[in-house]
């Protein structure tokens, strides 16, 4: 790849490519089946990609008909938000800024629509360091934590205020 990443919109015909890294990566995401993806990019309020499957970001604003859990816990807790569901960048690509470019019109796009906050949450058990390290390079802070699944799984929510949040709530 050459020059700087570009960032499309994932369309109908993308969905194969993208359940497939997602679920070679179901730990840190979550297993999807067909019908799943398929209404998350229904009702995302932003799902993008670069290249040929290379990486994606589907995320989700407050509004969204979701029964995540972890949805759920901001959807408590703050009236106006974009969640982050998933990001996966595929092993061989990584180290390139993909993700980064992919938050970079994430952020963009919700401040554009009135967004004063993006919302993520990475897991502390199984750990995911890389991702954490991310998240925090992007000036994302924890504001909570949850055991979320039967077994222990616990992850870290994390919020990135954006420019010019003020008092936004």
């Amino acid at each position: 790849m050459s020059g700087p990443p570009r960032v499309v919109p994932l369309i109908s015909g993308d969905l194969g490519r993208v359940l497939a890294l997602n679920n070679a990566h179901a730990v840190e995401t979550s297993l999807l089946d067909e019908a799943r993806l398929q209404a998350l990019h229904r009702g995302a309020f932003r799902a993008t990609g670069i290249g040929g499957g290379e990486a994606f970001l589907i995320a989700l604003d407050q509004d969204a008909d979701y029964a995540s859990p972890n949805f759920l816990w901001f959807r408590e807790r703050y009236p106006r938000f974009v969640y982050v569901d998933r990001v996966v960048t595929a092993p061989a690509c990584r180290g390139l800024g993909l993700a980064r470019a992919l938050y970079r019109d994430l952020f963009a796009a919700a401040g554009a629509a009135g967004h004063g906050r993006v919302v993520c949450e990475v897991n502390s058990d199984p750990p995911n360091p890389v991702s954490a390290a991310f998240h925090a390079g992007l000036g994302f802070r924890e504001v909570g934590a949850a055991s979320v699944a039967p077994g222990g799984k616990v992850v870290r929510y994390l919020l990135r205020a954006l420019p010019d949040d003020g008092d936004r709530r």
